[in-house]
């Protein structure tokens, strides 16, 4: 079945680093564009980065406030597609939920999107 497995998160002090990883099985995720998002508290989901399939040349894009800080990166292993999320100089506005998913729109089971369980990012000192 489709599965969308993130994890990496965690505590870390302004400036730090996270890399998060998003495993992408059980549907042909090979040939859909990739993104991350992220839901913080009392805010509404929102796209962070984009990357198009590798046979498109994995061509990423960025929302302004995320530019020269993130690195979105996918690879295939197999039959699932792993998407990464290289984080750095993280600021506590990057405090939030984060999910991979389908872009541009999420993937849909049963005619509900589905979403992963997210990986929590808190940027505190």
């Amino acid at each position: 079945q489709v599965q969308l497995v993130e994890s990496g998160g965690g505590v870390v002090q302004p400036g730090g680093s996270l890399r998060l990883s998003c495993l992408a099985s059980g549907h042909n995720f090979k040939i859909y564009h990739m993104a991350w998002y992220r839901q913080a508290p009392g805010n509404q989901r929102e796209l962070v980065a984009t990357i198009t399939p590798i046979g498109m040349g994995s061509r990423t894009d960025y929302i302004d406030s995320v530019k020269g800080r993130f690195t979105i990166s996918r690879d295939n292993v197999e039959n699932t597609v792993a998407v990464y999320l290289q984080m750095n100089n993280l600021q506590p506005e990057d405090t939030a939920v984060y999910y991979c998913n389908t872009d541009p729109r999420p993937i849909r089971l049963d005619g509900n999107d589905y979403w992963g369980q997210g990986t929590q990012v808190t940027v505190s000192s």
